[in-house]
């Protein structure tokens, strides 16, 4: 008995002195740190517009607070460091490590920049252009082709692209003789239907159109013609929409993605993915709130095309889609899929 009771106590003794020594271990030991990341993030979008702060403010705080701040996005507006035609060649080189641009502002790179522009006139409403990009593949298509550069693409939203102008539109020769501030495929548009547009960075927008440089504009639709205050020196609202696309796009260094943890590549995607879904719907809501606070307070007209401008802006949009096939074989199977698409829901 007393042999039994010895060895109890010895191995009490050196299961205390294990014990001990291994919590004197784990103390002495470093402690490996997080490793936390900071992202220069150049935006197309001016301070003022309403996306800054709706799109990418909100997007910096979802990330941050779900990696704990271990990922730090570090904003800057449009011109701060780069020109709007700049950002995508930025964070393709990694000199960025994200960065948010119109498609149209990549058409050099992206085959599929002017379909995702927004061909005009094809989409009726917003979730038709949602379940394009997301049900029928459209969005991946857009991935493949920014991966080849190095580049994680992700449409920030789908919205209408809607003008302002000056002086109502009553005519066809009210519309030729406009002079319009527009980018991308829906430039090429205006001009190949009769009116002179013209590219003009967001930032010297609204002195365009005071002084009268340009007649009219677009900058979204209401929100974002509100948040920069166009309304004031342009008073009607013109419908229906030039067209209804991702016409805002939020890019990612792979380099920069890459060298996050596992866990954080997971919270971006999916914060990005979110963003799509939330954005799009929430720009509906908060579109018929301030195209209804612009006729209310600053006296805003809507000024619908008559129905001879919109058949022959039609018959011009139908034509352009096809040019836009020409620019690759990619480009040629989204349009496909795009006529498709239209002929299923009857307008084709």
């Amino acid at each position: 008995m007393k042999i039994l009771t010895t060895a109890r106590t010895t191995l009490a003794a050196y299961g205390s002195a294990l014990t001990l020594g291994l919590a004197a271990a784990f103390a002495s030991a470093p402690v490996v740190a997080e490793e936390n990341f900071t992202w220069k993030v150049q935006s197309h979008w001016p301070g003022s517009s309403s996306s800054y702060e709706d799109s990418l403010v909100r997007l910096k705080n979802i990330i941050e607070e779900r990696t704990d701040g271990r990922l730090e996005l570090e904003l800057y507006e449009a011109g701060s460091l780069f020109k709007a035609k700049e950002i995508f060649n930025a964070v393709s080189r990694g000199i960025l490590e994200m960065g948010t641009i119109s498609p149209a502002y990549a058409q050099d790179k992206i085959s599929l920049a002017g379909i995702a522009s927004g061909l005009p006139f094809a989409f009726r409403n917003v979730w038709e252009a949602a379940y394009f990009h997301q049900g029928l593949g459209f969005e991946q298509m857009l991935r493949d082709e920014a991966a080849e550069h190095g580049v994680y693409w992700a449409t920030d939203k789908v919205y209408p692209t809607e003008m302002v102008v000056k002086q109502p539109i009553k005519s066809w020769e009210d519309f030729t003789e406009l002079k319009i501030r527009s980018s991308g495929a829906l430039q090429t548009f205006l001009t190949e239907a009769g009116a002179a547009a013209s590219y003009i960075p967001g930032s010297e927008l609204y002195s365009a159109l005071d002084s009268g440089i340009v007649d009219g504009a677009h900058w979204g639709a209401s929100q974002g013609a509100f948040s920069m205050g166009l309304y004031e020196v342009a008073k009607y609202h013109v419908q229906p929409a030039l067209n209804i696309a991702g016409t805002d796009v939020i890019i990612v260094s792979q380099k920069a993605l890459d060298k996050l943890p596992e866990d954080m590549q997971k919270i971006v995607k999916q914060a990005l993915d979110e963003q799509f879904w939330f954005r799009t719907n929430e720009y509906q809501y908060k579109e018929r709130i301030t195209l209804a606070k612009a006729i209310n307070e600053h006296n805003v007209q809507v000024n619908t095309l008559p129905e001879d401008v919109q058949d022959r802006l039609t018959q011009t949009a139908q034509k352009m889609w096809d040019e836009e096939g020409k620019r690759s074989e990619n480009a040629q199977k989204a349009l496909d899929m795009l006529k498709a698409y239209l002929a299923d829901l009857g307008y084709l």
